[in-house]
């Protein structure tokens, strides 16, 4: 009880954010089963690292530290592959933290994704550890809470779904994909948990619909056009929603409340724009998961897009009037 108290009086509380973090637990038990006992150790360094770095400013506004700050932590731990070095991780978390929310003066001033921009940092700063660092997922009862982490990929002549599909033209079988049964980043593999997580945020209405739908929709509708047209090197588009970090991308970094757009027709055309840009970055882009960046882009816009609607829609009152 007194350790409650003492938790509750150290975190501000934020009904909204806990539904993120309920909907995350299978995902997290999940990725436990798939890779391994590390999952665990590795979200304890990233959130203490996370909360110590954010403390360090509130403390100075006499502020508590937000729950908020947790789901920072546990999103960014899942969308890194398990073998992340701890020292990665830690620099990764501390930057998003610091450089994407406490240098905009804190929660709700934050224009970009702090557990993205730290993802994307180290994607960019030390690409060897989340591009070419593989393990394999287990197949068997009880699979990784036996072990501490799953037997490492061998890169030369295997690798994740949409690298492989690249480079040889292998698809991957749908039950392994929708269960998670293959290699990628801890959240990012198994399809079910992830529509789960996102059926709990929309039963909760911790999450808007219509950013996940207008997402997704762009992401099926151009991919669909690219496919048809024959375009090399382009995977049915249900198999390239399945794979990669789309999914996992569009339920839990497109929704953010704090930097997605708060008018309507923003919130579609947001997530429609999003969904376009993952699949141009992804099939003719450098970077063959095209998500994340897609969504720090679209970040930038956001004010001005949620401005261009408010006055269109003030115009068309003048007009009527």
């Amino acid at each position: 009880m007194i350790f409650h108290n003492k938790i509750s009086s150290f975190f501000q509380k934020q009904p909204l954010m806990r539904h993120v973090l309920v909907s995350l637990l299978p995902l997290i038990l999940g990725s436990a089963y798939l890779f391994g006992l590390r999952v665990f150790t590795l979200l304890i360094v990233v959130s203490v690292a996370g909360i110590a770095t954010e403390y360090i400013f509130v403390k100075k506004r006499n502020q508590k530290v937000t729950e908020a700050v947790l789901v920072t932590c546990v999103l960014f731990t899942l969308s890194l592959p398990i073998a992340t070095p701890y020292w990665v991780a830690i620099v990764g978390i501390v930057f998003g933290v610091l450089f994407a929310k406490e240098v905009f003066g804190g929660f709700g001033r934050n224009v970009f994704n702090p557990a993205l921009v730290g993802r994307m940092f180290l994607y960019v700063s030390f690409p060897e550890y989340l591009t070419a660092s593989w393990n394999h997922t287990a197949t068997s009862f009880p699979g990784g809470f036996t072990q501490y982490i799953t037997p490492v990929l061998d890169t030369v002549s295997e690798s994740t779904p949409m690298p492989a599909f690249r480079s040889t033209g292998e698809l991957l079988s749908y039950n392994e994909v929708l269960w998670g049964y293959t290699s990628g980043s801890i959240g990012e593999t198994s399809a079910i948990l992830l529509v789960l997580g996102a059926l709990f945020l929309l039963s909760r209405k911790a999450a808007d619909w219509r950013l996940i739908l207008s997402s997704i929709s762009g992401f099926l509708i151009i991919h669909s056009i690219l496919f048809l047209s024959g375009v090399n090197n382009v995977p049915n588009p249900i198999y390239g929603l399945l794979t990669g970090g789309f999914l996992f991308t569009s339920i839990y970094f497109v929704t953010e409340p704090t930097t997605a757009p708060k008018t309507t027709s923003a919130k579609w055309i947001y997530g429609f724009l999003i969904g376009i840009i993952t699949v141009v970055i992804r099939y003719f882009g450098i970077f063959i998961e095209g998500a994340a960046f897609s969504v720090l882009i679209m970040n930038t816009f956001v004010p001005i897009m949620d401005e261009g609607v408010k006055s269109l829609k003030a115009m068309r009152k003048k007009v009527k009037a």
